[in-house]
């Protein structure tokens, strides 16, 4: 089949009289043209073109391509400009990455309500530590992310969105279900707990609630809100958890919350991103979440 800058140049002879009257029409030097006719008719093993003193005259067959050509090009153009169309309404994209108690109980909300905003938008979410979603962060791999730790990374615009409670909680058969006082903070950091990994943002506040105290090794370390309520529910040690996280569980009955003295266990939940100013549908989510997020907490 000729190519489609082929048929260009034969329509172009055609409509201007000449090859080389051709070749300037649509841009391109005449040696060029010359050796694109001549593979052209060694493909198709016809002439297609005549040189004449007074010109470039079109054989029969040439003239058959060139009214085939003008429909064949007419399209292509039509199908050019459907292509910049679809191009021009891309569906806009947005990557973030947002700590476990975040994506798990917050984020679905936020970007519900941000779907109404920008019904186009396609939001993406990876779950991950607070240590690693800042990471992604600074790598630009994801636009905006939300993270549990106390402290805001320094190197990164971010704001407080939301604030979140942690709960001491202990499984029904604990021996702590008998005590009537507080637990403190010296005995909290002598107990071993079931704990989330170094890194998770829930680790970073417990960490920080009990500083300067050096609290003894976990009882369980583990890498997922659910796995460490799990274990809490069975017994095998106190949890620190973000209420959220810990809410249905306390509310069916399968964790009990142990009342505390002498630290606070709360902490803020910052929205972080790269670069100033944030915009578009990235902007929009601060603000909803931020909106959305003030209440307090069950």
């Amino acid at each position: 089949m000729p190519d489609l800058k082929a048929l260009e140049l034969l329509v172009a002879v055609h409509d201007e009289g000449s090859l080389g009257a051709g070749a300037r029409a649509i841009g391109m030097a005449q040696p060029n043209a010359s050796r694109l006719v001549a593979r052209l008719e060694r493909d198709l093993q016809q002439r297609v073109v005549v040189r004449r003193p007074q010109g470039a005259q079109l054989t029969p067959v040439g003239v058959m391509l060139v009214e085939h050509a003008r429909e064949i090009l007419a399209s292509t153009r039509r199908l050019e400009q459907a292509i910049e169309a679809l191009q021009g309404q891309s569906i806009p994209e947005l990557r973030i990455a947002a700590s476990l108690t975040v994506a798990e109980h917050l984020a679905p909300t936020w970007l519900t309500e941000l779907r109404r905003h920008h019904p186009r938008l396609l939001a993406g979410m990876t779950v991950a530590n607070s240590t690693m979603v800042i990471d992604q962060v600074r790598r630009g791999v994801v636009e905006l992310g939300f993270v549990e730790g106390p402290e805001p990374p320094h190197d990164l615009p971010s704001t407080v969105v939301a604030r979140d409670e942690l709960a001491l909680v202990i499984g029904l058969d604990h021996p702590w279900m008998e005590r009537t006082s507080p637990v403190g903070a010296a005995e909290l950091a002598g107990t071993p707990l079931v704990t989330r990994e170094r890194g998770s943002g829930t680790r970073e506040a417990l960490d920080a609630a009990l500083s300067p105290l050096e609290p003894c090794g976990p009882a369980l370390e583990l890498s997922s809100n659910a796995a460490v309520r799990a274990s809490a529910v069975t017994g095998t040690a106190p949890a620190v958890l973000s209420l959220l996280a810990v809410a249905d569980a306390v509310h069916d009955g399968h964790l009990a919350v142990v009342p505390t003295e002498g630290f606070t266990l709360e902490r803020q939940l910052r929205a972080v991103w790269r670069r100033d100013p944030l915009r578009g549908a990235a902007a929009d989510l601060v603000s909803i979440a931020a909106r959305t997020g003030r209440a307090p907490l069950p």
